[in-house]
C-alpha cells in the first residue's frame, strides 16, 4: 500500500508537533468556568418529525457568548428510564443531520442528542465578535484577537455543555453517555469528553483539529484546512509570525486536550487520509491515557469507510 505518511508503527509513537502553550490548562479551566456560569435556558420544541417508538424535539440551549444553539433531541418512548444517551457531533460546515439518522440509536433504546455547530450549516447562533478576518474557516477565526476569542474555543465547550444537558435529563443514566462523529465530529467527539470527562464512551472517526504544524508541513493545508494556507497568505506572507501563530492555534489543537479523557475510545482511521493525515490523528490518539483502540482502515480516505457504523453500534451498546 502506498504510505501518505508514517508507518503505521510509527504512527502509534508519534505525539504531535504543535506547539503547546505555557497557559493551556489555565486557558481551558477559565474556559469551562465561563461556560459554567451561563444559564442554558433549555427549551424543548416538538419537532414536526415524529415516529411511533420515539419523541422528537427540537432542543435550544444558550451557549457562552449568548448563541442560542441548537440540538436535534430524539428520546425512545418505551426505555426504561434512566437509559443511555449518545452525543453527536457533525461534519465540518455541515449540520446535525436528518431525524432519520438518529432512529437506529433511539430504537436500541438510547436517547440521542445531535448538536448544530454554531455559525456552520445548521440552526445555532453565531454571535460572532471577533477582530480580524472571519473569512474562509473557524478555525483561524479569531487568530487576530485574544485568544478566550477563538471560534473553535466556544464550539468546543458547546459540546461539553451540550453533553452536560444530555446528563441532567431525567430521562438519561449520566453514568452511560457516550459520543461520536466523524471529521470535524470526530474531533468535538474528543473534544467533548476532554472537557465533560463523564462521558464514558467515544468513537472518534478520523478526527479533525489535531496537530496543525503536522498539517502544514505534510503541505496538506487544503481542503478542510486550507484556511491555514489562507492565512498566512494575507496576513503574514513573509511567515515572520509562525512560531507564534501556531502556539495560539495550540489552544484548539486537540492533542493537548485528550489526556484529559477518561472514557474508553474507539478511533477509526483510514491510512490514506490525505484531509486529516493519520499522524495528526494518531497526535491526538497517542496522548490519550484511558483505555483505547485504533481501528486500522489501510486503503480507505477520508470517506465513508464500511463495517465502521456496525462496530460503532456494537461498542456503544456495551453502555
Amino acid at each position: 500500500m502506498p504510505l501518505i505518511d508514517m508507518p503505521l508503527e510509527q504512527l502509534y509513537s508519534y505525539k504531535g508537533r504543535n506547539p503547546r502553550p505555557e497557559d493551556f490548562d489555565a486557558y481551558w479551566e477559565r474556559a469551562l468556568e465561563e461556560m459554567r456560569a451561563v444559564d442554558p435556558q433549555i427549551e424543548l420544541v416538538p419537532s414536526s418529525f415524529q415516529v411511533p417508538f420515539a419523541d422528537c424535539f427540537d432542543l435550544y440551549f444558550t451557549g457562552v457568548r449568548g448563541a442560542r444553539i441548537h440540538a436535534k433531541y430524539v428520546r425512545p418512548k418505551h426505555a426504561p428510564e434512566p437509559h443511555p444517551a449518545i452525543v453527536q457531533f457533525h461534519g465540518y460546515s455541515w449540520h446535525a443531520g436528518d431525524w432519520s439518522d438518529k432512529l437506529n440509536y433511539a430504537a436500541l433504546g438510547f436517547s440521542v442528542f445531535s448538536m448544530d455547530c454554531r455559525g456552520q450549516g445548521g440552526s445555532s447562533e453565531d454571535t460572532g465578535g471577533v477582530k480580524g478576518t472571519t473569512l474562509n474557516g473557524h478555525i483561524v477565526r479569531g487568530l487576530n484577537d485574544h485568544p478566550d476569542n477563538l471560534l473553535m474555543r466556544h464550539i468546543f465547550l458547546d459540546t461539553a455543555q451540550l453533553a452536560g444537558i444530555a446528563m441532567n435529563m431525567p430521562e438519561v443514566d449520566a453514568d452511560r453517555v457516550g459520543a461520536m462523529g466523524g471529521s470535524q465530529g470526530g474531533a468535538l467527539t474528543l473534544a467533548c469528553a476532554s472537557l465533560e470527562p463523564r462521558v464514558r464512551r467515544l468513537a472518534p472517526v478520523y478526527p479533525f483539529l489535531s496537530d496543525y504544524k503536522r498539517v502544514w508541513e505534510m503541505d496538506l493545508a487544503k481542503d478542510a484546512y486550507a484556511e491555514l494556507k489562507t492565512y498566512f497568505r494575507h496576513f503574514d506572507p513573509r511567515h515572520e509570525q509562525e512560531e507564534q501563530i501556531f502556539e495560539k492555534l495550540g489552544y484548539i489543537d486537540l492533542q493537548h486536550l485528550t489526556n484529559r479523557i477518561k472514557g474508553e475510545v474507539l478511533m477509526s482511521v483510514g491510512l490514506a487520509d490525505t484531509i486529516c493525515p493519520p499522524s495528526t490523528q494518531f497526535a491526538a490518539y497517542n496522548n490519550i491515557t484511558s483505555p483505547k483502540t485504533a481501528d486500522i482502515y489501510p486503503d480507505y480516505g477520508h470517506e465513508h469507510i464500511p463495517e465502521v457504523s456496525d462496530r460503532t453500534i456494537q461498542f456503544m451498546l456495551e453502555l
